[in-house]
């Protein structure tokens, strides 16, 4: 069956506009054009356009989008496959944290007794499956899979404690590059102590520390543009002051 723009557009929920954007773009070309003018989509592009909404709901950019189901080993079982995997784990995630919430609850009630671990154990494990859709692909090519599966679960088993003292040092990480943000001294005062904090910081949840894997770190936060835009989130340029400050302050030893 063929589809025009806007037959497409009401068969899948998403604009005539939108439609015209993905030719453009090159994300979604129709199967062919009408002697009138008009689009015209066949099944494989019904199918590719299912596959960019489900890559959307999971929040990838559209260049991402586009890489994906254009690359030679693009296959459409092992896609659904994917996203059946990532909306099954988001699923537990919000049964984890309706059951804590049922929990706390019953605690304010006074109805059960609640451990302070216990209170924040859902929640350190939805941070833990944002983590692994935005980035653990990237990730688990760079360090490995068992790397990450330790790092995980290092993480999973924090204290509150320790998810304070990580915050801390996160803080004393903005403050710190800031500083160096004005004085431009990869090797000064405030260098030193925003690398510490990003280094400790890391400790928490990494396995091992090494140097060569904290320079390969800050390399990623430049070249994927997720990674990047978190840090410059916090200050202009941030993630590009971060590398030169790590790769600065290691070559210090």
């Amino acid at each position: 069956m063929e589809y025009t723009t806007d037959k497409l557009a009401q068969l899948s929920g998403v604009s005539s506009r939108t439609l015209r954007y993905y030719d453009q773009l090159g994300l979604l070309k129709p199967k062919r054009i009408a002697s009138n003018g008009y689009r015209i989509y066949g099944q494989k592009e019904v199918d590719l356009l299912q596959q960019i909404l489900f890559y959307k709901r999971l929040n990838l950019p559209l260049e991402k989008i586009k890489e994906a189901i254009y690359a030679p080993d693009f296959n459409f079982s092992s896609a659904l496959n994917a996203h059946k995997a990532t909306l099954l784990a988001q699923q537990e995630e919000i049964a984890r944290l309706l059951l804590t919430i049922d929990d706390t609850l019953a605690y304010h009630k006074g109805e059960k007794k609640m451990q302070d671990n216990e209170k924040f154990a859902a929640l350190k494990a939805e941070k833990l499956a944002e983590n692994e859709e935005k980035f653990g692909q990237e990730i688990r090519n760079k360090y490995g899979k068992e790397t990450i599966e330790k790092s995980n679960e290092k993480f999973h088993n924090l204290s509150q404690a320790d998810v304070e003292k990580m915050t801390a040092l996160e803080e004393t990480l903005w403050e710190q590059l800031e500083q160096v943000a004005k004085t431009v001294d990869y090797h000064g005062a405030a260098a030193k102590l925003a690398y510490q904090a990003h280094r400790d910081w890391l400790k928490f949840s990494w396995p091992t520390y090494t140097i060569e894997a904290h320079r390969g770190l800050v390399e990623m936060y430049l070249s994927d543009e997720r990674f990047k835009k978190y840090y410059d989130q916090h200050g202009e340029n941030f993630a590009q002051i971060l590398h030169n400050v790590v790769f600065a302050q290691t070559d210090e030893g």
